[in-house]
């Protein structure tokens, strides 16, 4: 009797994803002591095609962490730092009159690399993040009725300290969505923080990031990009994702719940955590890992909620423990 091969997932080979990341990841920890987590979900963002919000507070390296992952990547990067003075033409461009040829031509702003670090997202109002919608979700920009596509890859890293709130704006709810994930860097544990200093003091009190070497090309990524988007993942695991999200819609600790978008994220940052760990497949464990930093800023907890403490985190892994592991 013939074998039935259709329910067989393909056995793509991603030892080159894997070889690949754990290049990045050296690279990065030449200078950076622990983050592991951090440095993890940026690599899985990077293969997910996807945008990163890193949260924390000041003096946990969330810059040098981006910096030092671009540094790693052969491609071009660029840094913005958002003040309230900053205007949309800062970002994205403007047209500038050429006297010679008597037209008017457009100069690319800094968003226009492969890398951008936008850093203290929060200290620009939102006429000035709003610069940022069209380009993080379509990968282009529009000016003057003309539309200007970027080269891939394209991912923006942007930072914000979430204690400090004198000159900063909350960002728009729309704004979050187009990130995959939000990061919460937390501080290190006395173990890390030990290593750090004996590092720093090895290094005679220098952080020097042009150490760091440039490991992954832009033809490189896009194609393992590639690879990473035919991961395999069961029926069953797509029915989970969709279960979790729609557990953040009927919850009582919840203003708002995740939307769909929220399912496919988490759908494709699995896929990069399995990549990580060279599978060809996803499995729960690779789910649960990205579900918190994928939903953490897609929901909104009731007025109640926050007045009794209640974290983000808590409700996510609350909704989570509720709904069977699929086997």
């Amino acid at each position: 009797m013939e074998q039935d091969t259709h329910d067989t997932p393909e056995q793509i080979d991603l030892s080159d994803v894997k070889a690949a990341m754990d290049r990045v990841r050296a690279q990065i920890h030449r200078i950076i002591v622990g983050q592991d987590d951090l440095i993890d979900l940026l690599l899985v963002s990077l293969l997910a095609r996807g945008h990163v919000l890193i949260e924390g507070v000041p003096g946990v390296a969330k810059t040098m962490t981006a910096k030092l992952l671009a540094r790693s990547l052969a491609m071009e990067f660029s840094r913005i730092q958002f003040t309230p003075d900053l205007m949309p033409a800062d970002i994205i461009g403007t047209s500038v009159f050429n006297q010679q040829r008597s037209v008017f031509e457009f100069k690319h702003g800094p968003v226009f690399a492969n890398v951008v670090l936008v850093d203290e997202i929060n200290r620009a109002p939102a006429k000035t993040q709003a610069a940022l919608f069209e380009v993080m979700e379509e990968s282009q920009v529009t000016v003057d009725g003309a539309t200007y596509h970027l080269d891939p890859p394209f991912i923006v890293l942007a930072t914000q300290n979430p204690i400090e709130h004198e000159g900063t704006y909350r960002l728009p709810e729309a704004q979050l969505d187009r990130f995959l994930m939000k990061v919460n860097v937390p501080y290190p544990s006395l173990d890390e923080e030990t290593r750090l200093l004996e590092d720093f003091h090895h290094r005679k009190d220098v952080n020097d990031p042009s150490v760091i070497e440039a490991v992954l090309s832009q033809s490189e990524l896009i194609e393992l990009q590639r690879k990473v988007a035919g991961i395999h993942v069961d029926p069953p695991l797509l029915r989970y994702i969709g279960q979790i999200v729609h557990g953040t819609r009927d919850n009582s600790s919840l203003y708002v719940g995740a939307s769909p978008r929220a399912s496919l994220a988490i759908l494709v940052a699995a896929k990069g955590m399995a990549a990580l760990a060279g599978r060809h497949f996803v499995t729960p464990d690779d789910i649960r890992d990205v579900t918190e930093a994928v939903l953490n800023h897609r929901i909104l907890l009731t007025p109640e909620s926050e007045m009794e403490g209640v974290r983000p985190r808590d409700v996510i892994k609350s909704v989570v423990e509720q709904i069977e592991v699929p086997r």
